[in-house]
């Protein structure tokens, strides 16, 4: 596997773009405003020139060990022998996630299926049923990771990213075929549980009306205070865990009116709930424990695709390079590494399946033997 990677940051490319190799796999990430300018995109169509381009806008790019803003991270793959194939679907309605999902899954289904690379719509979305598609079409040995694409701290628009299209309310993947492949995936978090457990009264799908009967929106206003004027950026400092399945769900909007919460995933009628809050040694612990399951990947040219979630970077500030440097310190020496933070992460749970997380950062490698 060769990897060529590319930055384009303060209005000019890290070096000058070249095609990649016929049939490379090119994966971009990058700032909304900045990936639309025109230099950045004709970087990238020369880039991808004979390949697949894949990716979507970001909350913040990740490069080796630097958190960037306002860039555009590249990574071109040309296989030895694996192979890979792209798919896409819109995602219109309320029932449109799982049937996106199940779309793409049987569109990239094959005996040799090794992984999928999923990336969605970060604001229309519904991460939860998306993942749901996905799993009813695929057996539980293919990897699934991936992540819904950002837009900073706005929660305003984003797109995902699939040869020359930029589209809003979209899924695409990539499928990866071949036994010369080997992928790893893994998933970690560190945040600290507060307050008492609390029981969800009332929700629909990814939408959290009460909780002990009360006004969802009640309890966080009561625990923010004055921060709640800030809602629903302020509300990724203080994500909640639903206990039963051991996940972690983030505050995509509110609704005043209704007194309502929404999440980036489901929230199941009558789980037990509670509060989180950042632990900043935590958290940059949480990563180094999940990059450490990858220490035992052979000595060979790797490739990381790194998705962390924007409230990890809105908590860790200027310490957010300390998580993905751990994470680079555990690999292969020689090892590439890109991603971007994100507003929902696919990545293994503890019992080894595809969840759909909040306020995480999942990491994918890739090898070819």
């Amino acid at each position: 596997m060769k990897i060529e990677r590319y930055r384009f940051q303060n209005g000019k490319w890290s070096s000058p773009p070249s095609p990649a190799p016929s049939g490379s796999l090119v994966f971009a990430f990058g700032c909304r405003r900045i990936a639309d300018t025109s230099e950045a995109w004709e970087g990238l169509d020369t880039i991808a020139r004979n390949g697949t381009l894949i990716g979507c806008s970001t909350a913040g790019e990740i490069f080796d060990a630097e958190v960037e803003e306002e860039s555009v991270v590249v990574a071109a793959l040309t296989f030895a022998h694996a192979e890979h194939r792209v798919a896409s679907a819109k995602v219109e309605g309320p029932v449109a996630s799982f049937l996106a999902g199940q779309s793409i899954a049987a569109e990239l289904q094959r005996e040799d299926l090794r992984a999928m690379v999923v990336f969605g719509d970060g604001v229309h979305v519904n991460g939860s049923e998306l993942l749901r598609g996905l799993s009813a079409e695929v057996s539980g040995e293919v990897v699934i990771a991936g992540g819904l694409s950002g837009d900073g701290d706005r929660f305003e628009s984003t797109w995902t990213l699939l040869n020359d299209q930029r589209n809003q309310k979209e899924v695409v993947a990539c499928g990866f075929y071949g036994e010369s492949l080997h992928v790893r995936s893994v998933s970690g978090t560190g945040w600290d549980i507060f307050g008492p457990s609390r029981r969800v009264t009332r929700a629909e799908g990814n939408v959290l009306y009460e909780l002990d009967g009360r006004p969802a929106l009640e309890l966080y206003d009561r625990y923010l205070g004055d921060l709640s004027a800030a809602l629903p950026a302020a509300g990724l400092l203080f994500p909640l865990e639903i206990r039963k399945e051991r996940v972690i769900r983030t505050i995509r909007g509110i609704d005043r009116e209704a007194g309502s919460v929404t999440f980036a995933g489901d929230i199941p009628p009558g789980r037990e709930v509670r509060l989180m809050k950042a632990n900043f040694d935590r958290l940059v612990q949480g990563a180094e424990d999940a990059a450490r399951e990858l220490r035992s990947l052979a000595d060979r040219p790797t490739f990381t695709l790194a998705i962390s979630c924007v409230g990890r970077k809105l908590v860790l500030r200027e310490r957010s390079e300390e998580e993905v440097e751990a994470t680079l310190e555990m690999l292969p020496s020689g090892s590439s590494q890109i991603g971007f933070f994100s507003y929902g992460q696919l990545g293994p749970g503890e019992d080894g399946r595809c969840r759909l997380f909040n306020q995480s950062i999942t990491l994918l490698a890739l090898q070819e033997q």
